[in-house]
């Protein structure tokens, strides 16, 4: 098993997004200081984070993507130092299906919790994107009804993420938890589903979670431990069952 320690940095919980607290201090700035792999989202739900070589990308729902200025906030994201650990090449068509398979194949446990970095060229990629909120902010099971969603055809990118404990719920996504963008880095997405034609798939293992609360009045006042928490993650996140 792999003994060398790594830290994975997360600013605030999945529970607290869940419930509707959508504004953090944190910067883009703060956030890189903490590593050049990762994702996350904006204040006001403004669009998908996905943090790649260093650089912080902003994935509209409209299925464009920018470079986030470092003055943005986020109310919730998470990164690390992307180190990977060990990986695999994918010389023929492959589903998402398959792809974790293979990944959950090579983990030393399921205990751990794993970055992961898909990239070659996908046959499709499905995704959904939040829209930007306004206040009052409403719940995430109501903010995602509207959102969008657009399937990328015959594309080179990216696929990037982790693959969380199942004992993490609330504080991070159970399973798998992956964002898309293409290699122009104009246009991505939350990603739904994904088939692979070829590529390179690369695993990093993080062992040390450091967890930073926001301080705020929404976070105080949030429901972090509702009745129906892993429907609400199911929904908001992946729409199916985490695998």
């Amino acid at each position: 098993m792999d003994s060398r320690r790594r830290t994975v940095f997360q600013t605030s919980l999945m529970s607290a997004l869940l419930d509707g607290v959508y504004d953090g201090d944190l910067t883009v700035a703060g956030l890189l200081e903490h590593g050049d792999f990762g994702l996350g989202t904006f204040n006001a739900l403004d669009g998908e984070m996905l943090v790649l070589d260093g650089v912080c990308h902003r994935l509209r729902a409209d299925g464009t993507a920018e470079r986030a200025s470092l003055d943005d906030r986020t109310p919730f994201a998470v990164v690390t130092p992307f180190e990977p650990t060990v990986g695999f090449d994918v010389t023929s068509r492959m589903s998402r299906a398959d792809v974790v398979a293979q990944i959950i194949a090579r983990e030393d446990s399921q205990n751990y919790l794993f970055a992961v970095r898909v990239r070659g060229r996908f046959e499709s990629v499905t995704t959904r994107t939040v829209r930007k909120q306004q206040k009052p902010y409403p719940p995430m099971r109501e903010a995602v009804k509207d959102e969008a969603i657009v399937t990328f055809e015959a594309v080179d990118g990216t696929v990037a993420g982790f693959r969380t404990p199942l004992y993490e719920r609330g504080i991070g996504v159970p399973g798998g938890h992956v964002h898309f963008i293409d290699d122009e880095f104009t246009a991505g997405g939350h990603v739904l589903d994904f088939v692979l034609e070829h590529g390179r798939v690369d695993i990093c293992k993080g062992t040390d979670l450091q967890l930073r609360l926001p301080l705020n009045e929404s976070f105080g006042e949030a429901d972090l431990d509702p009745a129906d928490l892993d429907d609400q993650v199911r929904n908001a996140e992946n729409s199916r069952p985490p695998r």
